[in-house]
């Protein structure tokens, strides 16, 4: 049953997650959204919560059939391995939030400095942190982690990691830990990045992709880790079967464990949700048991369908070229919208963008709500993205960072 090192089902998890991403990342209006494209106001969880966990999860998740090459290669090729892309990672993110380094103003294009006064006189800048430069620190911490600690001790560490935490959030402010106008971590963006470099969250400047709720995003890799781990070692179990009926029992012994463990992380995570609530923003403690939960059951559910049963559909191949190519297309997602937004298109009113007038003479027309147009633009990006994927894959083309 199983003659690889690795399940097909992890890619298609992979690129799923990436194609989710791009989903919710590329509608047609954020005016018109559904509901469960947005992500929750505060506290809360919506399947857009999460695709960030889920994403962190299958790096995770690739580091436990990564990790024991890169370590008999020995120390030195792990640190510089890991250091690089580390680095990479953080500044390839920074410059997509610099990208096209031009913005308008005044009716003219100018250059996007590290800080600039914008036209209400408010000091901006170049937001520092954001979604790559987040798994490129969680990389970092979770490789070091792994390279220093056995199972026991990395599972122990990412419990003491998530109740130093939780401990941190509440007696920093124990009056009101939770609430966006409350929560420590803030203060702590703004002296270090500074505020003209965060993003801009409604009334407040709040960084999601904050300083210290870094800290418990490691720890959604690390679980991607040790569940991957374990499907690692049942493959070599199950690889060195000869008996058919011994491999399929290893094989649902296996999954009847995920689902157990996905089981106890959703029962805990909702526990203790009820003291320290569920919230992507702050990636509470709560957050990451729940996330991880629902990632290793929907990790089950793909792995029994196509590796235990033998379902395989072109749909899972869709979803497996944006896993070959994840980082890349994901980086791409973000390129190509950030530099058209600065071509202009002339228009009865003015002037908009390429993508807008794609949206506004093609999507917003469609009947119904404006939420249908808005959902089958993020669709037809989608596909464009995935026919990009796909070439790439098609011509042997993997972008490795």
């Amino acid at each position: 049953m199983v003659a690889n090192k690795r399940f097909y089902a992890l890619d298609v998890f992979r690129g799923a997650t990436v194609a989710f991403m791009i989903l919710v990342n590329n509608p047609g209006t954020w005016s018109h959204i559904y509901g469960p494209l947005r992500h929750a106001a505060w506290h809360g969880l919506t399947p857009t919560d999460l695709v960030f966990p889920f994403f962190l999860f299958a790096v995770g998740n690739a580091m436990a059939f990564v990790m024991p090459r890169m370590l008999a290669q020995g120390s030195a090729v792990f640190w510089k391995k890991t250091i690089r892309r580390s680095l990479l990672l953080f500044l390839i993110g920074l410059a997509i939030n610099w990208f096209p380094f031009f913005h308008w103003e005044g009716g003219k294009l100018v250059f996007s400095a590290w800080e600039w006064t914008n036209e209400g006189g408010e000091l901006s800048g170049v937001r520092i942190m954001g979604t790559l430069q987040r798994i490129g620190i969680c990389y970092f911490f979770a490789s070091v982690l792994i390279y220093l600690m056995d199972v026991k001790k990395l599972f122990y560490t990412a419990i003491a990691i998530l109740l130093c935490y939780w401990g941190l959030c509440y007696f920093q402010n124990p009056a009101d830990p939770y609430s966006i106008a409350g929560w420590f971590g803030t203060e702590i963006d703004k002296k270090v990045w500074g505020a003209a470099h965060l993003y801009p969250y409604e009334a407040f400047v709040f960084e999601p992709e904050g300083i210290v709720s870094t800290l418990p995003t490691i720890v959604s890799v690390i679980s991607g880790y040790l569940v991957g781990k374990y499907i690692y070692s049942c493959i070599k179990q199950m690889s060195t079967s000869e008996n058919p009926a011994e491999t399929e029992k290893l094989m649902y012994k296996m999954l009847t464990i995920l689902f157990m463990t996905a089981t106890a992380a959703l029962f805990a995570g909702y526990v203790w949700g009820l003291v320290f609530p569920v919230n992507k923003k702050i990636w509470s403690g709560s957050f990451v048991l729940l996330s991880s939960g629902l990632a290793i059951a929907l990790l089950s559910v793909l792995i029994y369908f196509i590796e235990a049963k033998g379902k395989r559909g072109k749909w899972m191949y869709f979803f497996n070229v944006f896993g070959k190519n994840a980082l890349f297309i994901y980086a791409l997602s973000e390129l190509i919208p950030r530099g058209l937004d600065i071509v202009r298109v002339p228009t009865a009113e003015g002037s908009t963008t390429p993508l807008e007038w794609l949206y506004s003479h093609c999507f917003a027309i469609i009947p119904g709500s404006l939420e249908n147009g808005s959902l089958a633009y993020a669709i037809f990006m989608v596909l464009i993205y995935g026919g990009i994927a796909y070439l790439m894959d098609r011509k042997g083309i993997y972008v490795k960072i």
